[in-house]
């Protein structure tokens, strides 16, 4: 599930399924290049790098101010204004922005900061010595084969299970991440500009994979979208998987369960619609970490730069945003009928299994070579070619039965039915929870449109066919 920023969730950006690509020779980590080789995009086909205009370098500039903004007007309405994003927009009309953020902003914390800064070093000590699988990415447009340590599941459950077993234990308050949440976010933020500054820094400095850098001549357009494609620390310190997986959404059902205590501590009992919400964000945590090394192919890792987009977004966005239905319903509890909550779940719980059905078709045609079966016939696909920039060309596939054969992203709509199902949690009185539902509807549309414009580039007149062959975007019939 993906962030203006983001994340993605995450977890969201699948491309078409494709086989393993097979290549003239075995791949090879190329020659280090000069800067131009960098900019070739007839071989390349990561993040474009050709958007270095003045009203670029402005749009970037703008989400990179706007977008703290709004999770600061966001933490403010919920805190001060009972969830109402009107009351909010409307004292802050009367008395100005900079009046009204210097009134209203969360204020640091320094037990919140040490307390955050602890956090990231556990995750990163989870990380780096937890028993891990060590699993392959996919071919980057230079030609580098990268190894990962996949060990997110474990970390998920040692997280959880220190934090339950010292609450019950009574060594921690449940809701402390609730109660400390202000200072947490000013926390978070800091990290995050810090996160894209150090990426930015390095991509100039010390190259993980020289190759695969992007340049646009825009310092602005750069810091936002990044430069390096996969920077690292050492031979297996990924920051991409590192930062969504670990700060992003283990934290994401972390929040949840200590704003649950916080809804207890507040009113003396426990929505069935905060535990719904809980229990929806769970499923797509705990299958992103089940699938870790799926992961390793979305479009997170195999086309985004790491820049302020995936630094800020998993740092702060994700954590704050995909949890306003759990922050809000702490505050403002609501309560269903049984059969409509049960309902609710129903719906959530179908949107990922069409999810999962559509990623396992692709991957599944991916470890056959197309050689299988789809919905009980044999699958369909198309076979492609593209270079990397090491001149290399490499075979690929593009699925056109299943679930793929009906559009050519309709993982994206089993998505957006999880999403709108966690929202409805949350009834219809304030139109801050549902936010997120219609952030993710604006950023898979958007993903298409640039997945559209990466595989048009990456796979020339074979991904024309495939478009001739499928012919909607996301849902059927409709789009």
């Amino acid at each position: 599930m993906e962030s203006i920023v983001l994340p993605s969730q995450a977890l969201h950006g699948i491309t078409p399924a494709s086989a393993p690509e097979k290549t003239t020779s075995s791949p090879r980590r190329p020659r280090l290049a000069s800067f131009s080789s960098t900019r070739d995009s007839s071989i390349s086909w990561g993040r474009s790098h050709h958007h270095g205009s003045f009203l670029h370098a402005l749009g970037c500039a703008g989400v990179m101010v706007l977008s703290p903004s709004l999770v600061v007007f966001y933490w403010i309405s919920l805190s001060s204004f009972h969830g109402s994003i009107n009351m909010a927009w409307q004292l802050m009309l009367e008395m100005g922005p900079i009046n009204f953020f210097r009134f209203y902003a969360p204020r640091p914390s320094m037990a919140a900061s040490i307390g955050y800064g602890a956090w990231l070093l556990v995750q990163a000590g989870l990380y780096l010595f937890l028993p891990s699988v060590i699993s392959t990415g996919q071919l980057t447009p230079a030609g580098n084969l990268l190894k990962y340590r996949t060990n997110g599941l474990l970390a998920w459950f040692v997280t959880h299970g220190l934090f339950f077993g010292l609450s019950i234990s009574g060594h921690l308050d449940p809701a402390i991440l609730a109660k400390n949440w202000e200072g947490l976010l000013v926390a978070a933020n800091i990290w995050g500009f810090l996160l894209a500054s150090i990426a930015y820094i390095k991509a100039h400095v010390s190259p993980t994979h020289e190759l695969d850098r992007k340049f646009s001549g825009s310092i602005l357009y750069d810091m936002y979208m990044g430069i390096e494609l996969n920077p690292r620390l050492g031979n297996t310190f990924d920051f991409k998987l590192f930062t969504n997986g670990r700060p992003g959404i283990i934290a994401w059902t972390l929040i949840d369960f200590s704003f649950i205590a916080y809804q207890y501590q507040l009113h003396g009992y426990i929505t069935n619609t905060i535990v719904i919400s809980t229990i929806l964000h769970s499923i797509y945590a705990v299958d992103f970490f089940i699938n870790e090394d799926w992961y390793l192919r979305t479009i997170d890792i195999c086309h985004e730069h790491f820049g302020f987009y995936l630094a800020w977004g998993s740092a702060v966005w994700l954590p704050a945003m995909y949890t306003l239905q759990t922050q809000y319903l702490a505050r403002n509890p609501v309560a269903l009928s049984n059969l409509h909550a049960l309902m609710i779940l129903a719906t959530g719980i179908s949107g990922y299994i069409i999810f999962r059905s559509v990623n396992y078709q692709k991957d599944h045609v991916r470890r056959t070579k197309g050689n299988c079966q789809i919905w009980g016939a044999p699958a369909k696909v198309l076979h492609v070619k593209y270079k990397t920039a090491d001149g290399l060309e490499h075979n690929s596939i593009l699925l056109c039965s299943g679930w793929w054969g009906m559009a050519r992203h309709v993982n994206y709509l089993g998505d957006l039915i999880l999403s709108y199902s966690m929202c409805a949690t949350c009834g219809f009185e304030d139109f801050l929870p549902w936010t997120y539902a219609i952030f993710m509807t604006v950023l898979l549309v958007h993903r298409c449109w640039r997945d559209e414009e990466r595989c048009s580039m990456k796979y020339g007149k074979g991904w024309e066919n495939y478009c001739k062959q499928v012919k909607w975007v996301i849902v059927p019939g409709i789009y």
